[in-house]
């Protein structure tokens, strides 16, 4: 197994920073996110083909602001800049940037030079998406201006005899067309990429890194079922077998048969994989309980009591793994995720279960990349393809207090829409969908009788980052056969609404 080449992306704490590494991963380079001042330290550790600067919100002629160092332009190796990427690198190299009395923001027409690498084969002129307040008012000496738009007149420019590029627009985000071909051709043409970045190259190399570290030790891992720690754990037991030890806490707050579904999926790796089934428990922590932050607080309390009454079984541990995935990484600062997600994934590390290190065999992975992972290691689809759900599962989607009662006619109901999502087709289209149980009840009428029953919503988002999210606009028909099966199927619900809220303003969750 070769080393695969690599493409060093520096933050100057751009929105889409994470974005610009999804999409050179989703074109088979590898690529690591780290923060603009380390990017001497980081192109000596990490030998790049190429190296990518983020935008960022900031006006680099003042004096507070990140600046890159000019050395890295002296080291041989291809640098694009986008937004205020292309900014710092005219700055640093002579240029001059300028605050104009026109800004540009979203979709603007933008004319391309076609003789341009970056822009080989593509049409003239298309849509870009534009972010900023200022822009490149002087190119540095050798450049020329290969982009520009009625509002701004170097829109791109670049020095191809020293492989040094910029973009002023936003070539990662959907809204540019033909985005993904300007940087494909900035990593193949320019770079020299080979596209030699895949999962099965990605999960031989990671899992003989694991035997070698771990040798014969105990790993023990807390599985919530959720596509991370569950490719997390297929990945360990492909590298350890039954020196891994995962505990699964069924707290009773899950979808229908889903305990059941984690079980199956497991039950034949050769792991210790140890069931944990607490429903009553964490129902009984629940009772009289009704304010939203309260019940979060009360099942992550209950979660961490549990997971250590079961770790003080195992006793010794040498690893505690982690499902962390790159996200995690980046939004917690690059250099301190590893706490931040030891807590975050386990509710609290037990003190009495002794181990070495964590380890977190996903932490340089997308969610994509997490899924194509899991597929590779013979994970069911439907794991796999996990819909996201909350920490506290149904604890937050029963509005109001929680009682074995409601879950129960929330699971069916839920299990009856994602039912109809997937007949319809739809079940990858739409990124999140579920029901909630709303605490509101209502009058209707059922075999010629009067019911007071309770009030059930549909929810459905589309999202590329979860930050923010639109309703997804699915088909009346499909809604009507869920509304009619769920009314018929479900007793205790009368009525079902569907929820046509954006985030913002709302949640993607109602609690």
């Amino acid at each position: 197994m070769t080393a695969h080449q690599t493409v060093l992306i520096l933050d100057f704490g751009g929105q889409y920073n994470q974005l610009i590494a999804r999409r050179v991963r989703e074109l088979g380079v590898y690529c690591e996110v780290h923060p603009y001042y380390r990017g001497l330290e980081k192109l000596a550790e990490l030998r790049p083909i190429g190296v990518i600067f983020t935008g960022g919100p900031n006006s680099v002629y003042l004096p507070d602001s990140p600046r890159i160092d000019p050395e890295i332009f002296r080291q041989g190796v291809p640098v694009l800049g986008i937004c205020y990427g292309i900014q710092t690198m005219a700055h640093a190299l002579g240029g001059e940037i300028t605050t104009p009395k026109t800004q540009e923001y979203g979709k603007t027409k933008t004319f391309y030079d076609s003789d341009s690498i970056l822009f080989r084969g593509l049409p003239q002129q298309g849509i870009s998406w534009m972010s900023h307040t200022d822009y490149v008012s002087r190119m540095p000496e050798g450049f020329r201006r290969t982009a520009y738009t009625d509002t701004t007149p170097v829109a791109a420019m670049e020095c191809p005899e020293k492989g040094f590029y910029g973009l002023q627009f936003h070539p990662e985000v959907l809204h540019t067309d033909y985005g993904r071909e300007m940087l494909k051709n900035f990593l193949y043409r320019v770079c020299g990429a080979k596209g030699d970045w895949t999962m099965e190259d990605f999960a031989q190399r990671e899992v003989a890194r694991l035997r070698e570290k771990i040798g014969d030790k105990q790993v023990m891992l807390a599985l919530s079922g959720g596509v991370d720690s569950s490719v997390c754990a297929a990945l360990l037991s492909k590298a350890v077998g039954n020196q891994l030890t995962a505990i699964f806490v069924d707290t009773g707050l899950m979808r229908k048969n889903e305990g059941d579904e984690v079980e199956a999926a497991f039950a034949r790796m050769p792991i210790r994989f140890i069931r944990v089934n607490a429903g009553e428990r964490f129902l009984g922590r629940l009772r009289g309980i009704e304010e939203p932050e309260q019940k979060r607080k009360a099942i992550g309390e209950e979660f961490i009591r549990v997971f250590e009454a079961e770790a003080k079984k195992i006793g010794a541990v040498d690893f505690l793994a982690q499902g962390t995935i790159y996200p995690d990484v980046i939004e917690s600062g690059l250099g301190d995720a590893a706490v931040i997600k030891s807590h975050h994934n386990v509710g609290g590390l037990p003190a009495h279960v002794d181990f070495q290190e964590i380890i977190e065999p996903l932490r340089l992975l997308f969610k994509d990349e997490i899924r194509a992972l899991g597929l590779e290691l013979g994970l069911p689809e439907y794991l796999v393809w996990r819909q996201p759900f909350p920490g506290p599962g149904l604890g937050v989607r029963v509005l109001g207090e929680v009682t074995p009662e409601k879950v129960a006619i929330l699971q069916d109901a839920d299990a009856i829409f994602r039912e109809e999502i997937a007949r319809a087709g739809l079940d990858r289209e739409i990124n999140q969908y579920f029901a909630v149980l709303t605490g509101t009840r209502s009058v209707g009428v059922m075999g010629d009788g009067r019911t007071y029953d309770h009030t059930l919503a549909l929810r459905g988002v589309t999202t590329a980052d979860f930050m923010t999210a639109d309703w997804a606009r699915i088909p009346y028909d499909v809604l009507e056969r869920c509304s009619s099966r769920i009314v018929n199927e479900v007793r205790g619900i009368n009525r079902v609404v569907y929820d046509i809220t954006s985030k913002p303003p709302g949640t993607i969750e109602w609690e």
